[in-house]
């Protein structure tokens, strides 16, 4: 395994920093071989087969065409738990564990009733569903697709969850969709004129109707999550989202505009304005 380790180092070092590339190999062989971090030092002599050999060689090749090796693996870590992902779901990304973490914290109520709107791999309601047994959560997405993949993930951790087809844009709800305490989103929010400043690995291979919108409309889900839950919150209850620093002020005033209180910002882990919730009084 030593010489495979180098092969790779050696494959990818036009191609990636050398901190990313010992990422990679870490990821790499917890996922496809379920090794610890001390098995990559205990096993160094391990030798690999032809078919181990041959499948590397193929991981080898798509990363270096950029593929995010979630992707090629099909799955990602978020909040402790491993998600399947295919490129019909985003890959979840650790500023969306701070929102996850900002609902459990917000949260007093033992059974709360909550709407992930827009889960994609449904790593935010599965995550709040593992640390909250007693809620009642529903998953929404438009696309049937990615609804596929929060269903295996739900079954995988073993999470009853409610999984929805919903166009957030479509005025009418379900008879059946529950009176929720919290509403929690993250939808897309990166304009089209900041897809120049992101990596080849995003703009090529994630799916871009869960990331971009247009320019002259930056904050049309906002404006729909805002009238989603004045149908869909009881009195009291709380919008989460996470956002575009770029925007956060705006959409500060949006919530307070739609009679939100309560509202507060939160900078993430990189001191950026990414997150927001507001209160809904019915």
């Amino acid at each position: 395994m030593q010489a495979a380790i180098a092969s790779i180092r050696e494959e990818l070092k036009d191609h990636y920093p050398s901190a990313e590339i010992e990422g990679l190999i870490r990821f790499l062989f917890t996922v496809w071989k379920q090794y610890t971090v001390t098995d990559l030092l205990t096993k160094r002599e391990e030798r690999l087969s032809s078919g181990d050999r041959h499948f590397l060689s193929g991981v080898i090749k798509r990363l270096k065409e950029q593929e995010p090796i979630q992707y090629i693996l099909g799955e990602a870590e978020f909040f402790g738990l491993p998600f399947f992902v295919t490129p019909d779901v985003l890959i979840p990304r650790p500023e969306t564990e701070e929102l996850v973490d900002w609902v459990l914290k917000s949260n007093a109520n033992p059974a709360p009733v909550i709407i992930d709107m827009g889960t994609g791999s449904g790593c935010i309601g599965i995550s709040l569903k593992k640390n909250l047994p007693g809620a009642s959560v529903t998953g929404c997405d438009l696309s049937e697709n990615a609804l596929r993949v929060a269903r295996r993930n739900a079954k995988r951790h073993q999470t009853d969850i409610d999984f929805i087809r919903q166009d957030l844009f479509n005025p009418r709800l379900p008879h059946s969709f529950p009176r929720a305490d919290t509403l929690v989103s993250n939808p897309p929010y990166v304009t089209e004129k900041e897809k120049k400043q992101m990596e080849k690995n995003v703009i090529h291979f994630e799916p871009h109707s869960a990331l971009f919108v247009p320019d002259h409309d930056p904050l049309k889900f906002y404006r729909a999550l805002i009238s989603f839950g004045k149908r869909c919150l009881k009195d009291g209850g709380r919008q989460f989202w996470e956002i575009n620093e770029a925007y956060s002020r705006e959409c500060f005033s949006l919530l307070k505009d739609h009679g939100f209180n309560n509202i507060e910002l939160r900078r993430d882990i990189h001191g950026k304005e990414r997150m927001i919730s507001g209160q809904y009084r019915g």
